[in-house]
């Protein structure tokens, strides 16, 4: 079962009769979409309670979750209520969690807030929470009721926001639609029309999702610029001053694994050229130093894809194709760090 994912340039109260049927409803939030995308819903929902969290990557953890199951608990929440998901990436993969755990399983929908939810995070039913600091270890599959995505929100975000969400996007094309990546690159992300975007990225997704629900095989492009981006992401998260945006890490990642293909898969020279220089026009360059580079190998070897002691990467055939299931060594992970660091 695919995600029931629909686009809504107006959001009015028939975008949420179906909550009507519920006996209890709670809309899950931080302090940010409290106060600047709650208010767009507050009125148009049926009656409901409000769970506040904090914001953050930092915040995406089991001891987050206690206090989710906790006030689902207090409000004396049975099978038959509900749960609406209201925020971004983080809000998304743990309220989704704990809806999906909570008495077994109650019904919710992921309605997404920010550019990365939107086109990545609310769409293939991935749910979970870091454990220590190692992103999405722990966590399930479960298909929500309902993605809502109204493209209104981008307008609450900064501009780092944005750009985070917009590397998703860049990631989509490269694995699948190389056309529309030389559209996206040929102007700036304030001239990108999101209308179109975001349904034509939403769609890149999806239908890799129904090919491979448990990404057991085809899924796992998805994870292009994952496995050496998650490893800096977690690496720098709580480095004072260091800290990436989601976005951020996964460009580092995809220049690195563009460098990997060019050694294993067949990426061609020039396309490495033209990847790496669309990717730091967006996003500059992130400092890594020597003493960095040794503390990056823990993540990667606790890399979800990974097999026994294996490094296991999804990488490029060329510009618009992905492949996956390609192992790679440690000492590769560090020349394609070497050459991003050489940029």
């Amino acid at each position: 079962m695919l995600n029931r994912v629909v686009f809504e340039q107006k959001l009015t109260k028939e975008t949420f009769t179906e909550l009507h049927q519920y006996k209890k409803v709670a809309v899950l939030v931080d302090e940010n979409t409290k106060a600047n995308c709650y208010p767009i819903v507050k009125d148009l929902l049926p009656d409901h309670h409000l769970i506040e969290i904090k914001s953050g990557e930092e915040q995406k953890h089991l001891g987050t979750c206690e206090q989710i199951w906790q006030s689902l608990t207090d409000l004396r929440f049975d099978r038959k209520s509900f749960l609406l998901n209201l925020g971004g990436g983080v809000i998304g993969d743990m309220g989704g969690f704990c809806a999906a755990t909570f008495k077994r399983g109650i019904d919710f929908w992921q309605m997404p807030t920010t550019l990365l939810s939107q086109v990545d995070a609310s769409v293939g039913g991935k749910l979970g929470v870091d454990f220590g600091k190692l992103k999405n270890h722990i966590g399930v599959f479960r298909i929500p009721e309902k993605v809502v995505i109204h493209s209104g929100f981008l307008s609450t975000l900064p501009a780092e926001e944005l750009r985070s969400g917009y590397a998703e996007v860049l990631k989509h094309c490269l694995i699948a639609d190389s056309k529309e990546w030389n559209k996206l690159i040929a102007k700036p992300i304030s001239d990108q029309n999101w209308e179109e975007v975001i349904p034509h990225s939403v769609a890149i997704k999806e239908g890799v999702v129904e090919s491979d629900p448990q990404e057991k095989g085809l899924r796992k492009i998805l994870n292009y610029g994952h496995t050496v981006g998650h490893a800096i992401e977690s690496y720098l998260l709580d480095i004072p001053n260091r800290k990436l945006l989601h976005g951020e890490a996964i460009a580092v990642g995809m220049i690195c694994e563009a460098s990997l293909s060019s050694k294993n898969t067949g990426l061609t020279e020039e396309e490495l050229k033209e990847v790496s220089s669309a990717l730091l026009s967006v996003y500059g360059k992130v400092a890594l130093n020597d003493e960095d580079i040794p503390q990056l190998h823990d993540y990667l070897m606790q890399d979800k894809k990974n097999e026994g002691e294996q490094i296991n990467c999804s990488l490029l055939a060329g510009i618009g194709e992905a492949v996956f299931d390609k192992f790679v060594t440690w000492e590769e992970i560090q020349q394609s760090i070497d050459f991003y660091r050489s940029l």
